[in-house]
């Protein structure tokens, strides 16, 4: 995983002060108070260190809400892409299931269902990308893009040299 790269150590995290050079990487120039502020938000015990899920979730608070309608989908239908290994058009739930728990291993079973079932509005099963996704789920959604990017091979390999 593309994370690995950062984490020297092999301890499963990296250190906060990674944190400006990754999100630089991404694309996004963050103020040092800003990110010193979110990073308190998410390292509650201060230990300095934020495993993979965490940072995961700190990346989300610096993408932009986008009102561009187009620039949204497109950035979700990359995601989706990177997922939608037949190329048919949607994920299974299940896929996306095995996401979700990537992302955060705590959520239990009933949990997923929950947010699956927001997702997967009409019950099909997958979930496809018609333009019409729930705004409550594009921060998830967001997240996941976060996740597919860190871990694509096209960001291991532009980062490999850094192990």
């Amino acid at each position: 995983m593309a994370f690995d790269a950062f984490d020297h150590d092999k301890k499963g995290s990296i250190s906060t002060n990674m944190v400006n050079t990754i999100l630089g990487m991404l694309g996004h120039e963050v103020p040092a108070q800003q990110l010193a502020e979110v990073i308190a938000e998410i390292d509650t015990w201060g230990t300095g260190e934020l495993k993979f899920e965490e940072f995961c979730q700190l990346a989300s608070h610096f993408l932009e809400e986008d009102t561009d309608t187009e620039a949204i989908q497109q950035e979700l239908r990359e995601a989706f892409r990177m997922y939608d290994k037949e190329g048919n058009g949607y994920i299974t739930t299940e896929v996306f299931r095995d996401i979700l728990h990537e992302l955060d291993d705590a959520l239990s079973p009933e949990e997923l269902d929950m947010i699956i079932e927001e997702v997967d509005t009409d019950g099909s099963g997958t979930l496809d990308y018609d333009g019409e996704i729930l705004r409550d789920a594009q921060v998830l959604i967001r997240s996941v893009f976060v996740y597919a990017y860190l871990t694509s091979p096209a960001f291991t390999l532009q980062n490999s040299w850094r192990s």
